[in-house]
């Protein structure tokens, strides 16, 4: 990973600080502290939330006050990367799982865990939750909001139309339902295929719903013998499947689609089903092009043997090593990560939560969540298996296998040279990382 130049990132700090918020933190001659927190996965309507909870802290901590940089969701973790190399400018920061790993490699987040050490929070925390917030030698670079699990998305209204009495409980028949629900004369297209940034994510679902019966739950990229996923029969024809349905039931757009252009194919009403995180839940209920009764949620897709794998992603609130106020920046993330704080930011940014009260809600036991609820009660076919988002070649590691799933879409790339290259290219990093 290449060191940017301080001042370009001190430079970038400063243009932060023209969007209306100072970039740089410090304490004034009353004892006030001001913190920087800046976020990454930016929207409107998130950023509006955050400013509220930050207010209600600092009604809590008046000595404390707290300054919310949004970037562009698209730029922020290159820029929030910048500003935490300066040493400068971040006190709080949303930490990624797939941030986490490099950025805690190049010592730039806070190892919270002695901070940590006699919070009450610990005991509020879902298993899972309290799991995520340490890592592999016990270090807490970030404690997690909320969680990101995988459902198909699905317009029950059309899947009528096309004869269909229930959503497509496997990638086969997602194939089948959704090239009889396309119809390009009518501009309606059966599903919202991701070619674009991040389009390694789906294929790595449908290769591990594949390889179900043989993952290790510890790293959803290898099996339990210790080859990688993609070294499988299984994942030949999982990859099959799945560029089938681009060839058969996604507009041809979509080869360069990401998060945005998905949840809008879906959202405008133009394509039938979407598979993605319950955060859309959120989004789509603000459409005006389709209404709530149109569509609803089914479980994640199944392989052949029944099965699905559910990839547990997550992101939450950390400390830059950088920072001058550690305590006070902690003091935020605890706030943020218990009580009304935390389950009100899961509920509107429609996350799974991290609070073992939070869960227990109606909230997420009727509509759209259901199949969160259906999945969580059968373990046995929703399998949950950790993928190695914390490796710090990850970031490395999606830039090229989003570029080689685009070659395959433009014929530049055979199905069969991809997951040999893939299984070369994870052989070979956990061989380095043993050595």
């Amino acid at each position: 990973m290449k060191r940017r130049n301080t001042v370009v990132a001190l430079g970038l700090a400063l243009g932060l600080t023209a969007t209306g918020c100072s970039a740089m933190g410090g304490g004034s001659g009353d004892g006030t502290v001001t913190l920087n927190m800046v976020e990454s996965l930016t929207n409107p309507p998130r950023t509006e939330l955050l400013q509220r909870l930050i207010g209600d802290f600092e009604k809590q901590n008046p000595k404390i006050k707290v300054n919310l940089v949004s970037p562009p969701t698209a730029q922020a973790d290159q820029k929030i990367q910048q500003m935490l190399q300066s040493g400068s400018g971040v006190d709080t920061v949303e930490v990624r799982d797939i941030t986490v790993g490099p950025w805690s490699n190049n010592k730039w987040l806070h190892d919270m865990g002695p901070d940590l050490k006699g919070w009450s929070g610990w005991s509020q925390l879902t298993e899972n939750a309290a799991a995520a917030a340490k890592d592999e030698e016990g270090r807490t670079y970030f404690v997690p909001y909320g969680f990101y699990g995988l459902s198909l998305f699905y317009r029950k209204d059309l899947i009528a139309e096309a004869g269909y009495d229930k959503p497509p409980g496997t990638w086969d028949e997602l194939l089948q339902q959704a090239s009889a629900v396309q119809d390009k004369a009518k501009r309606r297209y059966g599903y919202a295929f991701r070619g674009g940034p991040n389009a390694v994510s789906n294929v790595t679902a449908v290769i591990e719903a594949y390889v179900a019966d043989r993952i290790d739950p510890a790293d959803g990229y290898r099996l339990t013998d210790g080859s990688t996923i993609f070294s499988a029969p299984e994942a030949a024809e999982a990859l099959k499947t799945y560029i089938e349905i681009f060839k058969k039931a996604a507009p041809p757009s979509s080869v360069a689609w990401g998060y945005p252009e998905m949840v809008e194919g879906f959202s405008n009403g133009s394509t039938a089903f979407l598979l993605q995180d319950p955060e859309v839940i959120a989004t789509l209920r603000k459409s005006k092009a389709i209404k709530e009764e149109q569509w609803t949620t089914a479980p994640l897709l199944a392989g052949p043997g029944g099965k699905a794998v559910q990839p547990l992603a997550t992101a939450g609130w950390g400390v830059a090593k950088g920072s001058k106020h550690k305590a006070q920046a902690v003091k935020l993330v605890e706030f943020l990560s218990e009580g009304e704080a935390s389950t009100t930011f899961a509920q509107e940014n429609s996350l799974v939560p991290i609070l073992k009260e939070a869960a227990e809600d109606s909230f997420y036991k009727t509509g759209p969540w259901a199949s969160y609820v259906t999945m969580n009660e059968n373990p046995d076919r929703y399998l949950t298996a950790t993928q190695p988002r914390d490796v710090p070649w990850f970031t490395e590691w999606t830039q090229k296998a989003d570029a080689d799933v685009q070659r395959v879409l433009l014929g530049k790339m055979t199905q069969e040279q991809l997951l040999a290259d893939w299984d070369a290219y994870w052989t070979a990093k956990r061989k380095s990382e043993k050595s």
